[in-house]
């Protein structure tokens, strides 16, 4: 039996960290991300979009269709 696919979703950094709550620092870290232009294919699951929307205001959702 073959394991069903995983969606994934494109997150790209547009904002800086520089001068926001420690604990918006590290989701971006948990991102994988921490650099403006840097993005990351991440996992399309609750915790993640949780994370993402924490920081919503500092990354953008490139690609949600896969």
């Amino acid at each position: 039996m073959m394991a069903k696919a995983q969606k994934t979703m494109k997150v790209e950094q547009v904002a800086s960290a520089a001068r926001r709550h420690h604990d918006q620092r590290e989701t971006l870290i948990g991102l994988g991300l921490n650099k403006i232009g840097r993005s990351r294919d991440l996992p399309d699951t609750p915790a993640t979009r949780g994370m993402i929307n924490k920081v919503r205001h500092l990354v953008r959702v490139v690609d949600d269709a896969k």
